[in-house]
């Protein structure tokens, strides 16, 4: 390939490869030609021009395939208009010559067709240079054309349309005939040559005024002719034709009016034409007589269809602007369509023409207008809906008989009331919030207008008009409940009037049924109103016979729409709702029986539509409250039930008796009975199945029913890929809504509410924007077959062999149209039972059953229809895939090869082609393998039948399924194949899309199978990837889109594989064309590809896609200033946004992906795009700040055009005059268009709401990537440094504008984001300075501005949701401390005083719009919001307090004032929340208190108070809500308990306290997060303060008056028993929750958890916060002895001393820094405080306990700290500082027993004998002070037994001098115990004392030598000991003088260090004086004990 990439075509290389690869080179060749010639120099090109003209035209006689020809013509226009033109006139003479060329061969056809297409693009390219030549070219292609076949006619048929775009209007001599040929192949035989005829008219008409004046009715009625059995194609071109014909007539272009006189059509004229089309499609006019108008014949559905597009083409093309304008003609054009009587013939037609009436009106409104435009439409349907209402009254009310064509213009009303109130309905749901004007402003009456409708007397009006208010409460969710209690009183006040009954009803179901699409919800009670309503219906229904049909179904409607609100409502009504059930059906056979001899056929049909109903409202349950179907109620369902499953076999009796309009009404009870049972277990009603599955089969296999009734199932149950073969691609276009009613089977595409009026309250299914149940024949045998495939797996080998048999019967005895129908409904019932027992993974059964079931399908395979030929090869999928023999796969695989081999015809082919496919499709390349090599060779000969392109298509399409499910086993065949698919895309003629699709998923699928390899470098490799860009580049230069969307993915898949080798600079740029592309399934795929480039190369695809706006700029200027968001543009100069070929402007792809949203309607689209602008937001936004920042803003804007906010800043900025001079008014003027209004749609409230929460992304991807982005100084020193530079906080004011514009919106979505974002800016920028004012910060000067952007939100009827937001962000603005004005920090705090004033009134904004919950969400918000500000308000307080008061400033020192006037003095925030403490403490415990309650697990209920839980929480505590209400309210009450007051007020009624410790502990068991714990533990601490201080008090008070010691001891809990009791004492409470605290980190603490056998004995290292927490509870612990009675003490302590001693064991591990963990410090200062409590030494009843508590204590902690193999090592240090404390603190006779002192030594000689310095060193120290206690009794054993040892261990230094500083501070450590030792010593044993220390630090001088080359610790000691022995000799004169003499060597010694140490201090004096620092020992202990 590589060898193709040459300016000249390689002849060389050429030649030497095989025939079979010319064709690939060839078009290689031309691809690089291409793209080169383009960028080539123009004298390279001059040069080579004669050869390459020469090849080129050499190519054209090669007998080209479509593709090459395609480039071939486009590169020979290209070369002359780069290169020179002198031989361009040969050349064409040439082409001409050919076309001329009388052979009319197969043979030639190819060299022809190029020659025909070089022609074409010569014009297109150049135009008028070849004006002179025009003339013969064109005679000469028309001449051809009157003798081409079908390829040819279209072909010559493109280049006359590349003719006539070239020349323009210097073609006119031509036009009439080049028109007068044309038009007839207007209704060609073949569908592609309509098409081209279509396009070329298209173009002719831009400058053919003839036209659109002379000839417009013949081009109306050739056009109604082209799309009689039209395919979708056809329709989408003639529709353009029409639509655009009609436009131009109506308003034509200034050129070519300019230069003819021409008289305009009206209006009315153009209307009329197109509506002749709509209604009696093409088979004549107005003019042919009247007689049309009596005669029945039905129009045709193509006709119809297509001129419904052409509507919305005519509309598109005249623009937004004039759809405004003219809107009101329009519409009352469009909806008389729908009442005039051709268009309704039978319901089915009524239904379709409303289907389309619809989608027009949809496609307008919908997409070209604004919101204002919108929202004026609105009123002028409101009217329209108005104007027929009174016209439907004055017929009704008109008594006497005069008006008789009455009736019929109701009939005809309803159908224009139902399009009308469905486009109102759609309308007002895309506004949604936006179009609250509508109801507020009383003038337009919309409510009472559409209630009205409620009355009509046609059921379809009445629930369109209930479903239209379903769409208004939806969108403006606080008109829901006041609609419901409306509804609810009407019908109660209009009770006998039938309309009324079933309207309201219907209204009330539609508007229950929509609540689950408003978060908030409504009020409980609700539910009982509707359940008493319905109940008195049910009631009253057989008071009156005039109502007890419509009572009787408004009752049911009602109960099952109730249960779409879920089992938290429907909970309290089910005992009743049970009863009401059994209640409707008989009890017993032998009431059936004499049922069935009573009554009348009336009475019959009442109580068949109840039982309906009961079934109905059953279902409803089923569905939506799962969690209640316990075996218990579905036991008492199932009664009922069985009954109606018995009744259904009486029936045909019952309506042979009474006649058979019962029939439908038997009908609704089936098909109820049939959905309920496909939501039960099957083995429930397993007792019935025989009855049942004979009713199924005779409901599907047609045998009672006379019409031929088909499912609409068939195709959902076929796989999604299939759709090439079933053209279900149809149901993904923009189109689907009316190509729907072209589908072959029953009633396709005729979906109406009327049809069943339970789906009013039903969830509606993905990407419908009306419920549309089916019509009741289609609906029951579409129900059988589902519970057929539910049922089917449960059922007995046995009866599936007869059922099966049966099936075959059915099929032989059916003839003609009848048995296809029969088949297929039997195909989708098997097809639906394989299904089921696929998913069961049950199998199919033996052999009889599989022979019978293989007959059935196998007989299908050669059926004509080819749906069915498909059913049958998914069924054989199926089948083998339930099977899983080999055997079995194997014999099926056989047949189908014996049949193809030996099968010529078409059916046959095609339907074992799919076999092969299908087999392998659900086998998997496993199971299949060794059919793979015949497979795959069979349908690659198949796939080169070149006779018919059907047999090419599905052989093709099963191939692709071949090598999807084979996988890696296909890479054997993945050459062949792919050069089979080459050769196929470059040969098969562009027509035959369907080929080319499925070519398309071939070169995907292998793609997919070669998957990474193809990164590799080898030369298979090479080719194989070079193959797949070649298909891929054929695929996406084919004019289908469908194609080119398949190309698209096969591109995707290649970049996913092999990224580098997929070239983006021309990828994207063609993705961006395709987002503007008219085909849905195009744009998904582009945008699809978009997302995955973007995810990975987000900054290449953003500038590829700027070049296609620069390439637009310089070509057309005009069409690049089109603004981005701008989906209809309203001018000529757009068609369209979509019919442009570019679209890119300044803003880049991101502009128009945000354009896209605002009229994309597509889920998956939209998701997509979401998608893809994350990615480039992520990728992007940082480095490309200002222009992410204006793109967000732009499309925020237009929330300041709809709502009033006023912009912040005053005057003009720079933005706006920026916009100014971009306006482009100028370019949209057209003729008579004096509007200078904004020529685009504004971006709706979606798109708004998407681009706020990007403004919050932005900001968190700013704060990770550079914190100069929050540093203003920072920022602008940087953007000094570098102007590129662009930080965040430079965009400050922007940021606040956005979020200002975005939270004073009238969409309640938008205000959310706004306020969110509003919070994130707060919280980002609070601390940032403003340097040009120090001391303050920048966000000073918005506070007005946030002010502002708050208060609308704390209005009266703002929702829920944004009241607890909104206080949210008034918190968070309040605690930032960035207000510093008095004023402005009162206006934000009255507005939280507004709001609890609203809580204590105890009605929130919602008290009665919504759900409880939602209410109760509102005031906990408002508590937290009071918490945090008194948090930080009390903060501010304590910090102002601390510090020391500052001097006042002197008068003079005024420059600084700035600095003075704005400080709030501390105490303004506090002062301000004052006032409402009382009322807030109150509520922050209740608060508390119930959430405590309500979280309890479910075992505790039978504990809980009677009162004290507010029923609202009972209602719908919501579990994602609470913990940050939960930590600000524990916030608040710590910062309460700061206070003297709170603290007083809850020490002295010990209740509050013990209450409050029983919430906290509630609390805990509900909540994990080691946050709330440690907030929790906080407030306990402050609980027990509170109670120490309170008790501290008393005692002092008692001992001032003096009274006896006795009284005082026993002051405290537990008085002189000693008891604790539960409940009262605060004491215990406070335990158990510190125990819990404890158990949850520590568990082996808890015997329970240590002994269970689950429990694994492993430590683990606390974590950080865990360790926080334990020393927070054992600090707690140690002070509870404190509150206690000494008796009480004994109770508590050994708890208490157990806990500390384990938690002391478990926490004091060694470390490697030493560190002392947070628990050990807490144990051990509790160990201090515990040991030291005074009375317990004091109080002689208890000193026995107390002795035996410390000493047991003692000894546990003695055994602990004895180090262990197992565990890890314990921390010595910690250990003995325990010791200490107990030998320091106690006295002597408690501890002074021998064991215990024999533990204490042998724990102090190890720690001696350590080989750790750090533990040596505080190990003296402890001793040190063990040996200085006072008690002499208790220290003297200690010195006598571990003096010895420090002594040796010093000695031992001399030897072994220290090397670090911490073994340094060892032996200095030592030396001070000895020193000690000397000191405490009697003066005569002083000598002896001294001979121990003084030798001993004599030995650790160095001699001056050793001196110099020791290390600096060992120096350090020599200065040590020096400075000791200059200190002992003056201190003890006497004994150092007895020592020193005894020792002569050592006197040298020291004298000689004197020497040298004075001798270098003088030095060193001499040298520079420097103050003598005394080196103390480096390291300290942390926490001193003692």
């Amino acid at each position: 390939m590589e060898l193709a990439h040459s300016l000249l075509l390689n002849e060389e290389a050429l030649a030497q490869i095989t025939e079979a690869k010319r064709p690939v080179f060839i078009f290689e060749w031309l691809r690089f030609l291409d793209k080169v010639l383009v960028a080539a120099n123009k004298t390279d090109v001059k040069e080579k021009q004669k050869k390459l003209v020469e090849q080129l035209t050499g190519l054209i006689s090669s007998s080209p395939g479509p593709p090459t020809r395609k480039l071939l013509a486009k590169n020979l226009a290209a070369l002359y208009s780069i290169g020179d033109t002198f031989t361009v006139f040969q050349t064409l003479d040439k082409c001409n010559d050919i076309i001329r060329n009388k052979d009319d061969t197969a043979a030639y056809l190819p060299t022809k067709l190029a020659a025909v297409a070089c022609v074409g693009a010569f014009y297109e390219k150049m135009g008028r240079m070849l004006g002179s030549a025009f003339p013969e070219t064109v005679n000469n292609l028309l001449k051809s054309l009157k003798s081409a076949e079908s390829q040819g006619r279209s072909e010559i048929l493109m280049s006359l349309q590349k003719v006539l775009s070239g020349l323009g209007g210097a073609a006119a001599s031509s036009h009439r005939d080049i028109y007068k040929n044309a038009r007839s192949l207007l209704t060609d035989r073949s569908m592609a040559v309509r098409c081209a005829v279509a396009k070329c008219l298209l173009e002719l008409q831009n400058e053919a005024v003839f036209m659109w004046t002379a000839e417009l009715e013949n081009i109306a009625t050739l056009c109604f002719k082209a799309l009689e059995n039209s395919n979708y194609g056809v329709r989408v071109a003639v529709s353009k034709l029409l639509g655009t014909v009609m436009a131009t007539a109506l308003m034509p272009k200034q050129a070519t009016v300019m230069r003819q006189n021409v008289k305009r059509a009206t209006f009315d004229e153009v209307l009329e034409l197109m509506a002749t089309g709509f209604l009696r499609g093409g088979s004549g006019f107005l003019k042919s007589g009247g007689e049309m108008l009596k005669v029945g014949g039905s129009v045709n559905r193509e006709v119809r269809v297509g001129v419904t597009q052409a509507y919305v083409v005519f509309v598109t093309t005249l623009g937004g602007q004039w759809l405004e304008r003219s809107f009101a003609t329009f519409l009352s054009h469009v909806l008389d369509l729908v009442s005039h009587p051709r268009a309704t013939q039978t319901h089915v037609e009524a239904v379709y023409s409303r289907r389309c009436v619809s989608f027009i009106l949809r496609a307008t409104v919908g997409s070209l207008l604004g919101e204002k435009a919108q929202i004026a439409a609105a009123k002028e349907i409101c009217q329209a809906i108005g104007k027929q209402m009174k016209a439907v009254e004055a017929v009704v009310n008109d008594t006497s008989g005069e008006n008789k064509s009455g009736a019929a213009d109701i009939a005809a009303s309803q159908h224009v009331m139902v399009c009308a109130l469905q486009e109102l309905g759609s309308l007002v749901q895309s506004l949604n919030a936006t179009a609250s004007p509508l109801i507020q402003e009383a003038s337009i009456g919309l409510l009472e207008i559409v209630t009205s409708v409620l009355l009509h007397p046609s059921m379809a009006a009445r629930l369109a008009a209930a479903w239209c208010l379903r769409c208004v409460a939806v969108a403006l969710p606080f008109q829901l409940t006041p609609f419901l209690d409306r509804c609810a009183e009407r019908l109660n006040n209009l009770k006998t009037s039938p309309e009324a009954v079933s309207g309201y009803s219907f209204a009330m179901a539609a508007l229950l049924g929509g609540v689950h699409q408003c978060p908030l919800g409504i009020p409980h009670a609700k539910g009982k109103m509707v359940v008493s309503i319905a109940e008195d219906l049910l009631r009253t229904a057989a008071q009156n016979s005039r109502l007890s049909l419509q009572r009787t179904q408004a009752g049911w409607l009602l109960l099952g729409a109730l249960m779409t609100l879920g089992p938290s409502v429907v909970r309290y009504h089910l005992p009743k709702m049970l009863l009401l059930w059994r209640n409707v059906f008989p009890r017993s056979l032998k009431e059936l029986e004499a049922e069935k001899a009573r009554g009348d056929s009336f009475t019959w049909q009442v109580t068949l539509e109840g039982r309906a109903g009961a079934l109905c409202a059953m279902r409803s349950f089923v569905a939506h409250c799962p969690e209640l179907l316990t075996e218990d109620v579905i036991r008492k369902l199932m009664t009922p039930i069985e009954c109606a499953m018995t009744m259904m076999s009486h029936i045909p009796s019952v309506i042979k008796a009474h006649g058979a309009h019962l029939k439908a009404s038997a009908a609704m009870v089936r098909l109820r009975l049939y959905d309920i049972l496909a939501l039960l277990p099957p083995k429930t009603y397993e007792g019935s199945f025989n009855a049942l599955l004979r009713e199924l089969v005779a409901e599907f296999t047609l045998t009672d029913n006379s019409a031929n009734t088909t499912t609409s199932l068939l195709r959902s149950l076929c796989h999604y890929d299939d759709s090439v073969l079933l053209g279900s691609w149809l149901q993904e276009t923009d189109h689907k809504s009316i190509e729907d009613q072209l589908q072959p089977n029953s009633a396709s595409g005729s979906g109406a509410l009327e049809h069943d009026p339970s789906s009013i309250y039903l969830r509606i299914p993905a990407g419908e924007a009306v419920p549309g149940p089916l019509p009741l024949g289609v609906s029951v045998i579409d129900a059988s077959v589902a519970l057929f495939g539910v049922v089917f797996p449960h059922v007995s080998y046995k009866h599936r062999l007869q059922m099966l048999d049966h099936f075959a019967e059915c099929v032989k005895q059916a003839k003609g149209v009848r048995q296809q129908a029969v088949q297929l409904n039997i195909f989708t019932a098997v097809l639906s039972a394989l299904k089921g027992l696929a998913e069961n993974k049950s199998t199919l059964g033996p052999e009889e059953v599989r022979k019978s079931a293989l007959t059935l399908v196998m007989g299908a395979l050669d059926n004509p229809n080819p749906i069915l030929r498909c059913a049958a090869g998914e069924a054989l999928g199926r089948m083998a895939q339930v099977v899983g023999e080999a055997t079995f796969i194997a014999r099926m695989a056989q047949y189908s090869f014996d049949k193809l081999k030996s099968a010529r015809d078409v059916v046959s082919r095609t339907g074992h082609s799919l076999a092969l496919g299908c087999l392998h499709r659900y086998v998997g390349g496993i199971g299949s393998g060794q059919h793979l090599k015949t497979s795959v060779s069979i349908l690659l000969a198949l796939a080169q039948d070149g006779t018919s392109p059907e047999v090419q298509t599905w052989s093709l399409h099963s191939l692709a399924l071949i090598v999807d499910s084979s996988g890696p086993m296909y890479r054997g065949y993945v050459e062949p194949t792919l050069s089979l698919v080459l050769t196929l895309l470059l040969t098969v003629p562009p027509s035959h899309t369907e080929v080319h699709q499925c070519l398309g998923r071939c070169l995907g699928a292998i793609i997919t199978t070669v998957g990474p390899e193809l990164q590799g470098n080898g030369a298979t490799i090479s080719t194989i990837r070079s193959s797949c860009l070649v298909g891929c580049a054929i695929t996406q230069d084919h004019s289908d889109s469908l194609v080119q969307a398949a190309a698209i993915s096969c591109l995707q898949q290649l970049h996913m594989f092999a990224p580098r080798h997929v070239n983006l600079s021309s990828l994207v740029p063609s993705l961006c064309v395709h987002l503007c592309s008219s085909h849905l399934l195009l744009r998904r795929a582009a945008v699809a590809c978009l997302r995955q480039l973007a995810q990975r190369e987000a900054a290449e695809v953003c500038e590829y896609a700027m070049s296609l706006a620069k390439n637009a700029g310089d070509k057309e200027s005009s069409s690049a200033n089109v603004n981005p968001f701008a989906p209809g543009v309203s001018s000529r100069s757009d068609i369209h946004c979509r019919h442009q070929g570019v679209n890119i402007t300044e803003t880049g792809l991101e502009g128009l992906l945000f354009g896209m949203l605002d009229r994309e309607t597509d889920r998956k689209l939209c998701s997509d795009i979401h998608d893809t602008l994350g990615h480039m937001l992520s990728s992007l936004a940082v480095e490309k700040l200002s222009h992410w920042l204006m793109l967000c803003k732009d499309v925020l804007a237009a929330s300041s055009d709809m709502s009033t906010a006023t912009l912040l800043s005053s005057g003009k900025d720079e933005e706006s005059e920026k916009k100014d001079e971009m306006d482009d008014d100028t370019m949209f003027t057209t003729l008579g268009e004096e509007d200078k209004s904004k020529p685009f749609v504004a971006p709706r409230w979606a798109t708004r709401v998407f681009a706020a929460d990007c403004l919050c992304r932005i900001i968190n991807l700013c704060e990770n990537a550079d914190q100069a982005h929050f540093d203003l100084a920072l920022a602008r020193s940087a953007k000094l440094r570098n102007p590129t530079n662009d930080l965040l906080v430079l965009h400050l004011s922007d940021l606040i504008r956005m979020a200002f514009m975005a939270a004073t919106d009238h969409s309640n979505q938008l205000r959310m984001a706004g306020l969110q974002a509003l919070e994130d800016i707060i919280k980002k920028f609070a601390s940032v300075p403003e340097p040009e004012f120090p001391g303050h910060v920048i966000l000073e000067q918005y506070q007005a501005n946030v002010g502002a952007a708050l208060r609308p939100a704390f209005s009266q009827d703002t929702p829920s949701d944004i009241i607890a937001k909104a206080c949210q962000v008034c918190s968070t603005w309040i605690g930032s401390g960035v207000v510093s004005d008095l004023n402005d920090l009162r206006r934000v705090h009255n507005l939280l005083v507004s709001s609890l004033d609203k809580v204590q009134a105890g009605k929130g904004s919602s008290s009665q719009l919504y759900r409880e919950s939602a209410t109760t969400m509102e005031k906990l918000a408002v508590l937290k919001a009071w918490a945090e500000v008194y948090v930080v308000a009390m903060n501010i307080k304590k910090e102002a307090e601390s510090k020391p008061k500052r001097a006042i400033k002197n008068t003079d020192d005024d420059d600084d004032d700035y600095g003075t006037i704005d400080e709030l003095p501390p105490d303004s925030l506090i002062t301000l929340v004052q006032p409402e403490l009382p009322t807030l403490s109150r509520l922050w415990l209740a608060a508390l208190k119930d959430y405590a309650l309500l979280t309890l697990p479910a075992e505790f209920s039978s504990q809980l108070p009677p009162d004290g839980v507010s029923i609202q929480f009972l209602c719908s505590p919501r579990p994602e809500e609470p913990i940050e209400h939960v930590t600000a309210c524990l916030q608040a009450l710590h910062t309460l308990l700061d206070s003297p007051y709170a603290r007083v007020h809850i020490a002295e009624d010990q209740l509050i306290g013990v209450e409050l410790l029983s919430v906290l502990h509630r609390l805990l068991l509900t909540w994990n997060p080691s946050s709330v714990q440690l907030l929790v533990t906080g407030v306990v601490q402050q609980i027990v303060r509170a109670a120490q201080d309170y008790l501290q008090e008393k005692r002092n008070t008692l001992n001032e008056d003096d009274m006896e010691k006795e009284a005082c001891t026993v002051l405290g809990e537990g008085g002189d028993s000693g008891g604790l009791i539960p409940g009262k004492s605060l004491v215990f409470a406070t335990m158990e929750l510190l125990m819990f605290i404890l158990v949850r980190h520590m568990p082996h603490l808890s015997t329970k958890v240590s002994d269970s056998p689950s429990h694994t004995a492993t430590k683990t290292r606390l974590s950080e916060e865990s360790a926080r927490l334990v020393a927070a509870t054992v600090t707690i612990l140690s002070d509870l002895p404190s509150l206690c009675s000494p008796a009480g003490c004994m109770t508590i302590l050994p708890t208490i001393l157990f806990l500390i001693a384990r938690i002391l064991k478990d926490t004091a591990i060694k470390s490697a820094d030493n560190q002392v963990p947070p628990p050990v410090s807490a144990a051990l200062q509790g160990i201090k405080s515990i040991v030291t409590l005074s009375m317990a030494k004091t109080e002689a009843g208890v000193q026995k306990q107390w002795t035996a508590l410390i000493r047991s204590t003692l000894a546990c902690i003695l055994e602990y700290s004895q180090p262990e193999d197992s565990v890890p090592t314990p921390d010595e240090v910690s250990m003995l500082t325990a010791i200490a404390l107990f030998l320091w603190s106690a006295s002597s006779e408690i501890i002074g027993v021998q064991s215990l002192q024999n533990g204490c030594m042998n724990r102090f000689k190890n720690a001696l004998n350590s080989c750790d310095p750090w533990v040596q060193a505080k190990c003296y120290q402890l001793l040190l002070s063990v040996f200085q206690h006072s008690n002499r009794a208790l220290s003297t054993p200690y010195i006598h037994s571990l003096a010895p040892i420090v002594v040796e261990k010093l000695k031992a230094v001399e030897r072994n001098r220290p090397a670090s500083n911490i073994e340094l501070l060892a032996v200095q450590e030592g030396i001070k115990v000895l020193e000690t030792l000397v000191a405490l010593g009697e003066e005569q044993n002083r000598v002896q004392l001294l001979a121990l220390l003084v030798p001993t630090l004599i030995s650790y001088l160095l001699d001056e030598n050793s001196f110099a080359s020791a290390t600096s610790a060992s120096k350090d000691l020599h200065e040590f000991a020096l400075q000791n022995l200059m200190h002992i000799g003056p201190l003890y004169p006497h004994a150092f003088k007895t020592v020193m003499g005894a020792a002569p060597e050592l006197k040298v010694r020291l004298e000689t260090a004197v020497r040298a140490s004075q001798a270098s201090k003088a030095k060193a004096a001499a040298s520079q004086p420097a103050p003598a620092i005394h080196s103390a020992p480096t390291i300290k202990l942390k926490t001193s004990f003692f």
